[in-house]
């Protein structure tokens, strides 16, 4: 349909637009090998990637009805998933990202049908790998919060 194709095209000047302000940026200090701008810049390359898919496919995707409805249950779904990526995003800091990333995840597993041991255990688990790929191997420091006394 047109108006994909004019919404990809739209989303992709945008893209476009937040790269070349990304660019330019370079932090005072060095908190990270690959510098403060290298997370957006691959965030919107792969968004532009996408995007020129969109605008360059040979035929408009065509939803069926088999596709899940966009009723008040799912509305509802992605409002609370919204707000639950909001506490995370003020919890990161003060708590750390371990405790933030569990206090969130349990719940936001919930919410698309986990049982609580599983979820608990798996995003657990998935909260301690996440801190240690990111701060040890990949060198990204990340916050303890709370956890700051095991820290050495």
């Amino acid at each position: 349909m047109l108006i994909q194709r004019i919404f990809a095209s739209v989303l992709l000047l945008a893209c476009v637009g937040l790269a070349l302000m990304a660019w330019p940026y370079q932090a005072a200090f060095s908190y990270e090998p690959v510098g403060p701008r290298a997370f957006p810049l691959l965030m919107l390359g792969l968004m532009g990637l996408a995007l020129l898919y969109m605008v360059f496919r040979p035929a408009p995707i065509v939803h069926s009805d088999d596709d899940p409805k966009l009723d008040r249950e799912t509305l509802i779904k992605i409002g609370i998933c919204v707000l639950l990526l909001l506490v995370f995003a003020g919890a990161f800091e003060p708590l750390g990202f371990i405790v933030a990333s569990i206090l969130i995840g349990v719940p936001m597993a919930r919410l698309y049908g986990g049982r609580w041991l599983p979820s608990a255990v798996i995003i657990s688990l998935m909260a301690i790998g996440l801190y240690l790929l990111f701060d040890k191997l990949m060198d990204v420091p990340l916050p303890l919060g709370v956890l700051d006394v095991l820290e050495n």
